[in-house]
């Protein structure tokens, strides 16, 4: 069978659309980081297609720790998360968790950052749905040992567990050899020229763009069938707890 040829130009105009990369580093700005290298790449080529991009390095602001929307009602004397972070993602169409391997898992960033994704997990969209539905995800994951693939499986998983779409290969990462080493943006390093890394954070941006386009042109995930207020008045969408087997 003979092959398609390659299309000139994408085939969907993307500036409607808006992306956030959120930066788990345990860095605060302005030292130098790694992941926030990797994220660059993947911004770049959606503010090549118009998409608005926004970056938000989690450790610089001020947020408590907890699965509530306000942590500020529970204790805590401050709380930038409602006022600083939350706008953003809840505004954008694609979200990036960007961050670094640490005795091979993610960060405490980053799993503070889920936890406070999760915390608003409990919201509703326009149509009733949860809050993330009708939005992408992806993750970029650096380090220099292993667990590229354990850290975006776990952020993955946890962002589509709370609503989010994750489009095919929807992560990439860069390792420098296994132990003590150079990292990502370091001379030498190999990372920025990794054809390996730079393949898959390109197909990752590219489904990302994909679904996102998708998504936005539906109007989101069809509304029947998830609706929790729905659910709670008796409503069973076709399901049936108690079958007849014959």
């Amino acid at each position: 069978m003979k092959e398609k040829s390659m299309p000139d130009e994408s085939p969907d105009t993307y500036s409607d659309l808006h992306a956030v990369f959120i930066n788990c580093t345990l860095k605060k700005s302005p030292e130098l980081s790694h992941t926030q290298g990797l994220m660059d790449k993947s911004g770049a080529l959606m503010r090549a297609q118009g998409v608005t991009v926004d970056n938000i390095r989690f450790i610089d602001h001020d947020i408590a720790t907890g699965i509530y929307p306000d942590m500020r009602e529970h204790g805590w004397s401050t709380d930038a998360w409602l006022d600083e972070v939350w706008p953003i993602v809840v505004a954008a169409d694609i979200l990036v968790i960007g961050g670094p391997i640490w005795l091979g898992d993610n960060s405490s960033i980053t799993r503070k950052l889920i936890e406070r994704l999760y915390a608003m997990s409990g919201m509703f969209n326009e149509k009733g749905q949860y809050s993330f539905y009708g939005k992408a995800a992806g993750a970029l994951i650096t380090g220099n040992e292993d667990g590229v693939k354990h850290c975006a499986m776990s952020i993955l998983y946890s962002l589509q567990h709370i609503g989010y779409t994750i489009p095919p290969a929807a992560d990439a990462g860069w390792i420098g050899a296994v132990g003590p080493g150079p990292s990502y943006l370091d001379p030498g390093s190999g990372g920025p020229e990794s054809d390996f890394t730079n393949r898959n954070t390109t197909f990752m941006t590219w489904n990302l763009l994909h679904v996102a386009r998708m998504l936005k042109d539906a109007g989101g995930i069809p509304a029947y069938g998830n609706i929790q207020k729905a659910w709670s008045d008796g409503e069973r969408f076709g399901f049936d707890a108690n079958p007849e087997y014959r």
